[in-house]
């Protein structure tokens, strides 16, 4: 009786989530893919079913081309800056005797807390092309017409990539503050003995005995970044200038609820999805490595 009463309490508690994952999130995204097959405003009854043809739109359109650029150049460039840079002051703090170290972890830490919203008012401030921070401090050495940061073609998609890597840092700076934190410091002192430096010790030990956070958080960042790049580039330009700055969903939004292209967007909607997970196979695959135990 007892282990049929804890199977039915067990069925009863996971009941419901599997319920609303099911109606919130496999049932969406079959209909997802389903909607890609068709030819839909969005706001009519009339659906004309074009089989592959969005998907057949969709790579020869330049736009798409242009956020796929985009896109992939966040997720190297944020990656890559955010990871070394939580990575090096998780470790500054971890083992140096700084005062205040509780201080520097709440400091960083405030812009994860802070709304997409806010971050993008307080860049947009700094990049601000005649009032803005940046801008000011920049003419104390040089002269001639301000930069817009926000404006060039060339710049935004990088203005866009620093709010970003600001936004993450300080989240990813802790939690790898806690896997450091469970490194046995005999390991560093027989290190020391060894005569390992501070950046010998921080490749041979640290990074090694906490490979598996990292990589655990690197598969979700990346994954995240496409989320995340999309409620940037609303937030701050929009996807301009001239589509400079689109991103996937970006450009995804604007064709299904901006041009009433919705079965096209449903279709870029399905490449970011496939996308996603190919991304993240490879990055497993990649990353795996044997298990460091101490």
């Amino acid at each position: 009786m007892k282990k049929k009463n804890r199977s039915g309490f067990i069925i009863a508690c996971v009941t419901p989530a599997i319920l609303l994952f099911i109606i919130f999130m496999i049932i969406p995204t079959i209909d997802v893919f389903r909607m890609s097959l068709y030819k839909w405003g969005g706001y009519t009854a009339n659906k004309t079913f074009v089989g592959l043809e969005n998907f057949m739109k969709l790579s020869k359109n330049p736009k798409f081309y242009q956020a796929f650029q985009n896109s992939i150049l966040l997720i190297v460039v944020v990656t890559l800056v955010t990871f070394s840079l939580a990575l090096i002051f998780a470790y500054i703090l971890s083992r140096e005797k700084i005062k205040g170290q509780n201080f520097f972890r709440i400091v960083f830490y405030i812009p994860n807390i802070l709304s997409v919203v806010v971050i993008s008012a307080i860049f947009s401030a700094i990049y601000d092309p005649n009032q803005g921070l940046l801008n000011s401090f920049l003419n104390l050495f040089r002269g001639g017409d301000p930069i817009l940061w926000l404006g060039s073609q060339k710049l935004v998609i990088y203005s866009v990539a620093i709010a970003m890597v600001w936004q993450a840092i300080g989240y990813y700076m802790v939690m790898y503050m806690a896997s450091m934190a469970n490194v046995p410091l005999s390991l560093y002192e027989s290190a020391s003995l060894e005569g390992a430096g501070k950046i010998k010790q921080f490749f041979s030990i640290t990074l090694p005995l906490i490979w598996t956070n990292i990589r655990t958080t690197l598969t979700f960042f990346i994954i995240s970044t496409i989320n995340m790049s999309f409620l940037m580039v609303k937030a701050m330009t929009n996807g301009g200038p001239d589509g400079a700055s689109s991103v996937f969903l970006s450009y995804m939004y604007q064709e299904a609820y901006t041009n009433s292209s919705y079965g096209y967007g449903m279709a870029i909607g399905v490449t970011v999805f496939i996308f996603s997970f190919a991304l993240a196979g490879v990055l497993n695959a990649v990353t795996k490595r044997e298990e460091i135990e101490f």
